[in-house]
């Protein structure tokens, strides 16, 4: 299979694609919480003068939401997910992001590893999401 890229998420900033198989594994690339036209979810301006919050909560929800309507263009769910991969900006969001994570994987379990990024593709975002699914 061919990787494949989904008309209706926000077009990929390089050369890949959403999400690809090999064999009975299916590889999402790494996901933030970019809308469909360009536009971030957990961004809030919060004075005239452009200061934006940039919120972990909001933020990891959209990209578990982004992660989700991937894995269905392949008849997966969250349960298929068996490695994770989250890159932070910040350790010091790690409570508020582990609190959203927990909500969605918290009876799955997959294997996951979190690691700190100086910075993400664009600076609004502060967490990225790769996932890796399985099924037979």
């Amino acid at each position: 299979m061919k990787g494949k890229t989904l008309t209706h998420k926000a077009t990929p900033r390089g050369s890949y694609s959403h999400i690809r198989k090999a064999g009975n594994f299916y590889f999402v690339s790494g996901t933030s919480s970019r809308n469909k036209d360009n536009t971030f979810a957990g961004v809030h301006k919060i004075d005239e003068m452009g200061t934006m919050l940039l919120d972990i909560k909001d933020q990891t929800k959209a990209v578990i939401e982004n992660i989700k309507d991937i894995l269905e263009s392949e008849n997966l769910d969250l349960s298929h997910v068996v490695d994770v991969t989250s890159f932070l900006v910040n350790m010091n969001d790690f409570a508020g992001y582990n609190q959203i994570f927990k909500e969605y994987f918290g009876e799955i379990k997959p294997a996951r590893t979190t690691v700190a990024v100086h910075q993400l593709p664009h600076p609004n975002l502060v967490v990225e999401i790769k996932v890796v699914a399985y099924k037979e």
